[in-house]
């Protein structure tokens, strides 16, 4: 059975899977930074939540991505998990 990050690899040769995960780095990035600032702060995914005053299904679907992809996590819900696990949302415009 292959790993993860070795079926990625395979996948990327496709050129037009490539180009649409390559659009969604961005997101992947932002989910991956959760997960790392939790993990720093020695919380756990209901740790996260009692702080926040949600459900713990609510960060596991915020930490996944969103769950459904129907919308994006708000600024406010953003603000509220970085504040939970002991940090600040800081959100910068960067040209190309």
């Amino acid at each position: 059975m292959r790993t993860h990050n070795e079926m990625v690899n395979k996948w990327m040769e496709d050129s037009d899977f490539k180009q649409e995960y390559e659009a969604l780095e961005a997101e992947f990035s932002l989910f991956d930074e959760l997960l790392r600032a939790r993990k720093e702060a020695g919380l756990t995914q209901a740790d996260v939540a009692e702080r926040m005053g949600t459900k713990t299904s609510a960060v596991a679907r915020l930490e996944a991505g969103g769950g459904s992809q129907k919308h994006s996590p708000s600024i406010a819900t953003l603000q509220k998990y970085a504040k939970a696990v002991g940090g600040h949302l800081e959100i910068r415009l960067i040209r190309e």
